[in-house]
């Protein structure tokens, strides 16, 4: 089996979905897994100082031959997003991709249709990676992972390369917010890194989402509903309450695209007693993120005034900002990604994130990260895929990558 198609296809068995809600880091025994094999595997490659702290985030160098070379890092998170199960996944190779649709058949009501996927259309003759339907496959991120341990084997099997250290580092809960949050700067030593941690092919991103997150609390009165007149505050309704008073014509996901940002309720739970919404805020503007909280407090206030012995509570964390300004510090981390993905042939593109990476937290603490294409598509979905071929290509750009920087010794 293609030694990059037999590491996927190992790596996303792995069940090392993300789990919201808890203090531990990481927040699934999974992901502790994935590092204690990925250190025992980067070892085995010959990289002597690959190791996973207690915290589950792993490290390890490629040693270069040039030693005033820049060091560079190459970085992907080992969880799974927690929106779908990641539980006995079952990838389905599809060789030579014929062009029709690809039906799931551990759930057949689930179609990859080409006619509602660019993408995929565009990849007649390649090799697709699908699930059987039943759980996500795990693309996001573990073709990153696969790529980057792909691209250090390469490079170790190729000494003449000259080149500087490039550092490898895998990540754990990069889902819900808390990829980086042990990840120390100065012990991973680079000038800049690079996050495989995107769709498609070509993909040279820096620009993301700000995110905040806010938790939304209601706190009712609970009675016998045989006998509540009067006295009964039902904290689920007014909760629904607050999320049908959000817009839904506009900041919505479903109604926005490009710079549009949005408010997105995505965990309601609870009961009569109490409930609890969670909503992610999203813009490319922080100071849109404002707004959108004040739009969250004036909701409160206005069911406040018409429940006046209910409570709630809006409590907004910030997650992450926009990676453009970091990134502009250091505009060779762009432009050399563009060029090696010419040096192997293809056209880089940029476009906007929607969303975010451990590239968004590390440039905001000082480390420029632009986010690399790695193959992946309509990731946090039951119906995601993934096409070998455009893997292949981000390991090319990889080691292209690790060149350029080798040539950049001032």
């Amino acid at each position: 089996m293609n030694t990059l198609l037999d590491r996927f296809c190992r790596y996303v068995k792995i069940e090392s979905g993300a789990i919201e809600g808890t203090s531990k880091y990481p927040s699934s025994p999974g992901q502790l897994e994935m590092g204690k094999l990925l250190a025992e595997e980067l070892r085995a490659m010959g990289i002597a100082d690959a190791e996973m702290d207690e915290h589950g985030i792993v490290m390890g160098t490629i040693p270069g031959n040039m030693p005033d070379a820049p060091v560079i890092a190459w970085i992907a998170h080992v969880d799974t997003s927690p929106e779908f199960t990641g539980l006995n996944v079952k990838p389905i190779i599809h060789e030579n991709y014929d062009g029709s649709d690809i039906v799931l058949p551990g759930c057949p009501s689930r179609v990859i249709r080409p006619s509602e996927n660019e993408a995929l259309a565009g990849l007649v003759g390649k090799t697709i990676i699908t699930t059987d339907g039943t759980t996500l496959l795990g693309a996001d991120d573990k073709a990153g992972v696969a790529v980057i341990m792909d691209a250090a084997q390469y490079l170790l099997d190729h000494g003449e390369i000259k080149r500087g250290d490039v550092r490898i580092c895998f990540t754990c809960d990069e889902e819900i917010g808390h990829g980086v949050d042990h990840v120390e700067l100065k012990k991973l030593g680079a000038v800049v890194g690079y996050t495989l941690d995107g769709e498609g092919q070509g993909y040279v991103e820096f620009e993301t989402f700000s995110a905040d997150l806010a938790t939304v609390t209601v706190t009712g009165v609970n009675t016998h509903p045989g006998y509540a007149k009067g006295k009964m505050v039902n904290a689920i309704r007014i909760a629904s309450e607050f999320v049908h008073r959000m817009p839904a014509d506009r900041l919505a996901p479903s109604v926005t695209d490009g710079r549009e940002g949005f408010l997105h309720p995505y965990v309601f739970e609870g009961g009569v007693p109490e409930a609890t919404i969670r909503i992610l805020l999203r813009d490319f503007d922080d100071a849109k993120l404002v707004e959108y909280r004040d739009i969250l407090h004036s909701i409160a206030n206005d069911l406040l005034d018409e429940y006046p012995a209910a409570q709630i509570s809006v409590v907004v964390k910030e997650q992450y900002r926009n990676m453009a300004a970091g990134i502009a510090k250091e505009p060779r981390a762009v432009d050399l990604a563009r060029e090696a993905m010419q040096r192997v042939g293809i056209e880089p593109k940029s476009s906007l994130v929607r969303g975010g990476t451990d590239g968004s937290r590390l440039t905001e603490m000082g480390l420029p990260t632009p986010n690399l294409s790695t193959g992946m598509h309509d990731y946090h979905s039951p119906k995601e895929w993934a096409c070998l071929e455009e893997m292949e290509v981000a390991v090319r750009v990889l080691v292209e990558l690790a060149k350029l920087w080798g040539e950049q010794i001032s």
